[in-house]
């Protein structure tokens, strides 16, 4: 049951994956005061751990509300995440890696963005960082940016004059940034996954660009990462 102390707090609309961004982007919501209301997309990505996470992670921060969605985008392929492509393991490169789900934070934006309108909500958390990653074309702050202008032009809250802020605290922090700020929040960052491609152990396999983009964040940052490799 909501108390009356939750009706008064403005609720927020983050967008859950089970990462660690994701994470730590949902504890600034809610140090900021907002009540969550966490979005998590089953797109069917091969790694299933990482929808399992976001259910913890929504636990564990007290979300109002966990959502997830199914959406299966392995109709589409295109990626090493959706379609039988390998993950690269060979370390991080120039070119966008086959890692890139065509229009993703797109689509998933979107989906974000209808749940906050429905649900009366008028902020967004997420996730995407610019600094260190995978060269995503849909984590930079120029996307964000055009994103919440077409969400104003395309809302009913929008035309009316209430439109949605689109919150990405974490735009312009390096991963070891992040993981210094998972250990301010007090966050068990064994709660989240960020692996591409675990093992049938369950462990994480330490060589996609995800795993190498934490490690290296967590070592910068002289933190322990509670997620357990099987290179250990």
């Amino acid at each position: 049951m909501t108390s009356p102390k939750d009706a008064a707090q403005p609720l927020a609309v983050v967008l859950l994956s089970g990462g660690l961004d994701s994470m730590v982007s949902a504890a600034i919501a809610r140090e900021q005061g907002y009540a969550l209301y966490a979005l998590t997309i089953d797109y069917g990505q091969r790694h299933r751990r990482e929808i399992e996470s976001a259910g913890r992670i929504a636990a564990a921060l007290g979300a109002r509300e966990h959502v997830v969605m199914p959406l299966d985008l392995r109709k589409f392929g295109g990626s090493a995440l959706t379609a039988e492509i390998d993950v690269p393991k060979s370390g991080i490169g120039d070119d966008i890696p086959v890692t890139y789900v065509p229009a993703r934070n797109l689509v998933f934006l979107s989906l974000t963005i209808a749940c906050a309108e429905a649900a009366g909500a008028h902020d967004v958390f997420i996730g995407v960082n610019a600094l260190d990653y995978s060269g995503y074309p849909d984590c930079r702050p120029e996307f964000i940016a055009s994103f919440a202008e077409t969400a104003r032009l395309g809302t009913r809250d929008g035309v009316e004059g209430k439109p949605f802020a689109i919150h990405a605290p974490l735009q312009h922090l390096t991963k070891a940034d992040i993981a210094r700020e998972a250990a301010r929040l007090g966050l068990d960052t064994g709660l989240s996954w960020s692996c591409y491609d675990p093992t049938s152990e369950g462990l994480a396999c330490g060589e996609c660009d995800s795993c190498r983009l934490r490690r290296k964040g967590f070592a910068q940052a002289g933190l322990e990462d509670r997620v357990t490799y099987k290179t250990d």
